[in-house]
């Protein structure tokens, strides 16, 4: 047991160190002009840090309004009802209470 923790924690010591990699710079030689002929232009890489932010432009310009519909026709009115029929007349009843009676 002592053996293979001791193992496993050089492996992984190995396999850590393994995945550093060193930035590897490649400049590609300088390119010499034939005599007689224009000398020739070498590009170099701007600085890696970005200006300063531009200016925000301008507002732009508002739009037309768009023309307005027309109004729509009316629609037809409705017919009128019928008239209902007239009902019967009814009969009178008058009630006529009891008098009271005294004691």
């Amino acid at each position: 047991m002592k053996h293979s923790l001791l193992i496993t924690a050089m492996l992984s010591v190995l396999a850590l160190s393994a995945c550093e990699k060193k930035e590897t710079v490649v400049v590609p030689p300088a390119a010499t002009a034939p005599a007689g002929d224009a000398p020739t232009t070498v590009v170099v890489p701007g600085p890696s840090t970005p200006g300063p932010a531009g200016a925000t432009g301008a507002t732009g310009a508002t739009g037309s309004t768009g023309s307005t519909g027309s109004t729509g026709t009316m629609g037809a009115t409705g017919a009128t009802g019928d008239t209902g029929a007239k009902g019967d007349s009814g009969s009178t009843t008058v009630i006529v209470p009891p008098a009271e009676q005294k004691k």
